[in-house]
């Protein structure tokens, strides 16, 4: 993903092409929110459906705010390393000095990945954590833990120190980092009460439906983190569909095999694996080596959550770590393996 900086130092006017393509994207990662509500209220307790929904809601909120009044100034702000400055609090100067693509959008679509990871959490500690409780743990998790990460790999804290970083969409800053995040949690406030850990998905075509939603809007997710209207956007997209359809044939073929039959919540876990997965390399990857990361991805994936299941006492709810942490582990180490200096700018 592009550095903030590059809405500074250009030297050619705003495009209206570049500035409406992120509008879009932005508007289909917001729409993952009520999708991450759906695809997690479907596969809980019908009780807990609206408990699901105001979490996502607030965490929506509190991301929003906390972004423009502080968060996208210690993310994107000028590095110092370990964090930005505070150049931008409130927003403050967005409007100067714009090139290609306007600041201001740049900072909003950033808002809706932030806003985003925190939904993403929500699935690892659902049904134990009271409203008021994760309200505020989203609050100082956001500035203490989303804004570092960010910072660090999007923003020159990791170049500062001589590292370089080639996460395009968001495999560390979102996924591993809700994964990591949300595994803390669930050892923090212990397991749910084994009758409902028992307890079955009470709606698979709401989850379906959210998992449809979560899948059209990751194109604007990775289509959108190239930041322009071009070839690599067409590839970011094209490359996340064939990921997704890869990992879903993977898990399928998987579950078969263990316990003889295939569900829809298998294909739609299978898919969100997929996708996870070539999130880091949307943008630096071939079509060959997509296909083997969703087909990688969804196997391990399927496996980790069975291992999880089976081996270890913690409850993450919805399989949060399981398919966001170790998809999007394998895709940071793919895009090592993988990715291709013609992608990569040389990199």
């Amino acid at each position: 993903m592009p550095s903030a900086d590059a809405a500074f130092t250009g030297s050619e006017p705003v495009s209206s092409g570049d500035t409406a393509w992120i509008l879009i994207c932005t508007i289909l990662v917001s729409m993952m929110l009520p999708g991450v509500a759906f695809f997690y209220g479907g596969m809980l307790r019908k009780q807990s459906m609206t408990s699901i929904m105001a979490q996502t809601l607030i965490a929506a909120g509190i991301m929003t705010l906390s972004w423009v009044i502080l968060g996208y100034s210690l993310a994107f702000g000028s590095s110092g390393g370990f964090i930005g400055n505070l150049d931008f609090v409130f927003m403050n100067g967005l409007d100067e000095g714009q090139s290609d693509y306007s600041a201001m959008e740049f900072a909003l679509f950033q808002m809706m990945f932030a806003a985003l990871t925190a939904a993403i959490i929500l699935g690892a500690c659902a049904e134990r954590v009271r409203f008021v409780a994760i309200a505020w743990f989203l609050l100082f998790w956001g500035l203490l833990v989303y804004v570092p990460m960010a910072h660090w790999v999007w923003s020159g804290g990791f170049e500062s120190i001589g590292l370089t970083v080639l996460d395009f969409a968001g495999g560390d800053v979102v996924h591993i980092c809700a994964a990591v995040s949300g595994l803390a949690l669930v050892m923090f406030v212990g397991n749910r009460k084994d009758s409902i850990r028992r307890s079955r998905a009470h709606s698979v075509p709401l989850t379906f439906l959210g998992a449809m939603m979560l899948w059209v809007g990751w194109f604007g997710f990775n289509g959108g983190s190239g930041i322009f209207a071009n070839g690599q956007a067409v590839h970011a997209i094209f490359v996340s569909q064939l990921a997704a359809a890869a990992a879903m044939i993977a898990w399928a073929v998987c579950q078969y095999m263990v316990v003889g039959r295939v569900g829809v919540l298998g294909l739609i876990a299978g898919a969100v694996s997929g996708l996870v997965a070539i999130t880091p390399g949307a943008g630096y990857v071939g079509t060959p080596e997509a296909f083997v990361i969703g087909l990688v991805g969804g196997a391990l994936c399927f496996w980790s959550v069975r291992i999880i299941h089976a081996r270890f006492s913690l409850d993450d709810a919805l399989d949060v770590f399981g398919v966001h942490g170790v998809g999007g582990i394998w895709g940071g180490i793919a895009v090592g393996l993988f990715a291709e200096s013609k992608y990569t700018g040389g990199t």
